[in-house]
């Protein structure tokens, strides 16, 4: 993990990538501190739920709510505060083994469903300290690409950190730095393997 990082740092050394001074503080009252605090966190959140990452996904148990719901549902559970994203699988248990559901509905920060206990796997706030070393990069860039217009007034280094962080327009967000990074955090995964052969059980 990239325990030596912050916001802080990220945004200094995407600030130097462009040739422009590193900060010493959002609040330092300079033009660079302004506009590093208010895109980082945008520009965080969205890299983070750009992709599945390894290290996105959190899983607790939902508290069930006293009121209820006025839907076709009869329980909400509260959603986590720190979420940013709505869950990746809801379960009814945490066993080993445990399938997910389907039946359950997301409104506002509330989940509605009929089941009387609820896991849920969910995007959260992941913090710069807790970030591995290849996403910490990987920010570095995307921060640089959406700094670059506000700091340097050149649309050619724009084009040129867009095309370092994510590739060109035909790659769909996947190119640059973002497949490193992805290939990366794919190697600690294990390969998805089709275990489950029904149309050719009904076959035979």
């Amino acid at each position: 993990m990239a325990a030596g990082d912050s916001a802080l740092s990220i945004c200094s050394d995407a600030l130097l990538m462009l040739g422009a001074k590193a900060i010493s503080s959002f609040n330092e009252g300079t033009s660079a501190a302004n506009v590093c605090d208010r895109l980082y966190p945008d520009i965080k959140n969205q890299t983070l739920l750009n992709y599945p990452w390894s290290f996105l996904y959190k899983k607790i148990q939902l508290s069930q709510l006293i009121t209820t719901p006025t839907t076709e549902y009869r329980y909400e559970y509260q959603l986590p505060g720190d979420r940013i994203g709505p869950p990746r699988q809801v379960f009814v248990t945490n066993a080993v083994g445990a399938r997910p559901i389907k039946g359950y509905r997301i409104f506002q920060d509330k989940l509605l469903t009929n089941e009387t206990t609820i896991y849920v796997d969910y995007p959260y706030a992941v913090q710069e300290y807790e970030m591995p070393v290849y996403f910490v990069q990987l920010l570095k860039y995307m921060m640089a690409w959406h700094l670059s217009l506000p700091i340097t007034d050149q649309i050619d280094k724009t084009q040129y950190w867009q095309a370092i962080a994510i590739g060109a327009a035909s790659e769909n967000g996947r190119g640059g730095y973002m497949r490193t990074a992805t290939t990366i955090d794919g190697q600690g995964q294990p390969i998805s393997v089709i275990e489950d052969y029904s149309l050719i059980d009904v076959r035979n």
